[in-house]
């Protein structure tokens, strides 16, 4: 008997012989588990958590007594608290059904490549939070002001610039008595815009710390910066521990709906998450916690709805309508967010439907409103979202692109992380491929046993290269007509060409690229392609002056492969630019800027949205644009470059 076996936050998965333990089943797939003892069950470095449920995506349902049960080992190594978590050693676990397995960070091996840099704008320096140091006269018998009006006067007096219109945190009161008494009356507040109150702290202190948030589907990154200078000391990213139970938004608002606590489950999953990246990058950075005042966050809507604990049902459906909006602060107590006890979460606005506050936040790190030319704006995820325009007028979309970018729906798909291959080029005349794999350089005897998979832009490169030596045709089919070794049919009768042999691979198994793996492509950058396409014509363009790719998908991707197989109209190849994580990059300027705040709520109201999915000529556009490049619109940059190839 053979099982359906789920390996997250990786994605890899595949059918396993019963009897067989998680551990040989990770080396088989390439999820890469530690194991450190050799299966023993000894170091308990292999440890990994059994989801329960019915997973529809993947048409599983995953129970811990799909495995055998519990061994003397594990007993001996797991607590009480994750043997009742459904937690396992990897090891131990014999697999006696189909399962979904999360393998916590510590226990992978493989690391995720996730893309923290952006372009690095300058700031200006204007927090919502500021210190003020004060010194009091204490009360007297003659002068008996409450603490509190004695704090805000002296305020007052030495800053001139502050209005008498504070109001104080509730947890600042409880312990602001005993503070001012113990501080000799000399002490630091710290005001967030100037008007709350939100620490009280004895003698002169001047630390603060901010942090700002980009929280995608996929990844979340985070940027630890000092407040006084606007440094960034630290950054750090981890994989949105919510992947497990989807890759999508979709999956994620249908899970909610469908289970009693999934709400409170994902709510909580993401929260752990950004307090895990604070913890991190604090210790790293010799920052205390209580000295962190303020988040500014980002993220698509189902995420601000799911990270903010709000129902995010009614998006799923006709008219996909969001609770709020607007800008939202919260205290981080509120959310379970540990910082400072008064600290305060920033959320940039919602623009529309799907589109986010990771939109809004690209569009202020980018200000394509401040310029002349006709930009089109890309920001290239599991939920893409599209801005065209300039001064005059910005409109933007979002379109499903699916997990295909990031190397899920693909036969050997894997996120990016060591052993995949990022880069493909396919010699026109031997139609023999080259591989450039992360962690190990192009691919060579030297590699045998590295190769695991394939990850977003290696999928992109592999296809482009396939069209470029004409493996497969414009309409995405394999051409029967080659007869070369490496393109063949697999054993269920579909077309296939082989790119690394099983020699060379971890898992002893030929990567191929498949005929599904191209039409996941296609459907994935014909909705990319199709959305651009319909914002241009609303707009009246013909052409474009340049393109931006932000994203981590669009800083790796090699925007050669992207033009040819018609992921976006055409562009001179030098217009096009990739500007990295640009929503985290507007979401620490909104840290540091309070201004920028505004400009984020005028650049959400100043945009124009287009539910481009409903427009009465989307699905002509989307199956044009299922062609390579397209059916009907031509690419002379892409042909100059190819006949200059042929030369």
């Amino acid at each position: 008997m053979k099982y359906n076996v789920v390996f997250q936050p990786s994605g890899r998965r595949g059918m396993v012989v019963e009897g067989i333990s998680l551990l040989q089943a990770s080396r088989d797939l390439g999820a890469d588990i530690e194991g450190p003892c050799g299966g023993t069950g000894k170091c308990g470095k292999c440890k990994v958590k059994i989801e329960e449920g019915y997973f529809e995506k993947y048409s599983i349902t995953s129970q811990s007594s799909n495995l055998l049960p519990l061994t003397e080992q594990e007993k001996a190594v797991l607590t009480p608290d994750e043997q009742l978590d459904h937690y396992r050693l990897a090891c131990c676990a014999i697999i006696q059904g189909d399962v979904l397995v999360f393998v916590p960070e510590q226990s992978s091996q493989a690391k995720q490549v996730i893309l923290e840099s952006s372009r690095g704008r300058s700031a200006n320096l204007n927090p919502a939070v500021k210190k003020y140091y004060i010194e009091m006269k204490k009360a007297t018998l003659d002068d008996y002001r409450d603490d509190y009006m004695r704090l805000k006067n002296a305020l007052i007096e030495n800053y001139s610039h502050l209005k008498d219109e504070f109001s104080v945190d509730y947890k600042v009161l409880l312990t602001l008595p005993n503070v001012l008494r113990e501080s000799g009356w000399k002490v630091t507040v710290t005001l967030w815009n100037e008007r709350n109150v939100i620490a009280v702290e004895p003698g002169r202190v001047e630390e603060a710390y901010g942090i700002a948030v980009d929280i995608g589907t996929t990844t979340i990154a985070a940027y630890l910066c000092d407040l006084n200078t606007g440094m960034l000391l630290k950054r750090d990213s981890l994989m949105n521990s919510q992947v497990r139970y989807g890759d999508d938004v979709i999956s994620r608002i249908s899970y909610c709906m469908m289970n009693e606590d999934g709400l409170a489950r994902l709510h909580n999953l993401i929260i752990e998450d950004i307090n895990k990246l604070i913890e991190r990058m604090a210790e790293a950075a010799h920052v205390n916690c209580e000295n962190i005042y303020e988040l500014v966050l980002v993220f698509n809507t189902a995420m601000h709805h799911i990270t903010l604990n709000i129902d995010p049902r009614y998006m799923g459906s006709s008219p996909f309508v969001s609770v709020i909006r607007e800008p939202v602060d919260i205290k981080a107590r509120e959310l379970g967010i540990k910082i400072a006890e008064g600290g305060n979460v920033h959320c940039l606005p919602v623009e529309a439907g799907f589109v986010g506050a990771d939109n809004v936040s690209v569009l202020i790190a980018e200000e394509p409103y401040k310029q002349d030319k006709m930009m089109l704006l890309i920001d290239i995820g599991t939920n893409g979202e599209i801005n065209l325009g300039n001064r005059d007028c910005i409109m933007s979309t979002s379109c499903a692109t699916g997990p295909a970018l990031e190397g899920a729906q693909i036969k050997h798909g894997m996120r990016a992380a060591p052993g995949a291959i990022e880069g493909v080029k396919i010699d026109r005349h031997s139609f023999e491929p080259e591989c450039k794999v992360i962690g190990g350089g192009v691919n060579s005897s030297s590699q045998t046993g590295y190769i695991k998979g394939i990850c977003g832009s290696g999928i992109i490169d592999a296809v482009a290269c396939l069209f470029k030596a004409g493996i497969i045709l414009p309409d995405g089919s394999f051409n029967k007509k080659l007869d070369i070794p490496r393109l063949r049919r697999s054993s269920e009768g579909k077309m296939e060409y082989v790119l690394v042999w099983a020699a060379e691979t971890s898992a002893g198994q030929d990567i191929t690229i498949t005929q599904k793996d191209v039409r996941a492509v296609q459907l994935a950058k014909a909705a990319l392609y199709a959305g651009a396409k319909i914002l241009m014509q609303k707009r009246d363009v013909n052409k474009l002056d340049g393109v931006v790719l932000a994203g981590a998908f669009g800083s790796y991707i090699n925007k050669e492969s992207a033009l040819l197989i018609g992921m976006f109209p055409d562009c001179a190849l030098e217009n096009v630019i990739a500007v990295g994580n640009a929503a985290g990059e507007g979401a620490r300027l909104a840290l540091l800027d309070k201004d920028k705040r505004l400009e984020a709520k005028e650049a959400a109201s100043f945009v124009k949205f287009v539910e481009t999915a409903a427009e009465a000529d989307f699905q002509k556009h989307f199956f044009e644009a299922m062609y390579f490049p397209h059916a009907k619109d031509s690419f002379p940059h892409m042909q100059n470059i190819l006949d200059g190839e042929e030369k």
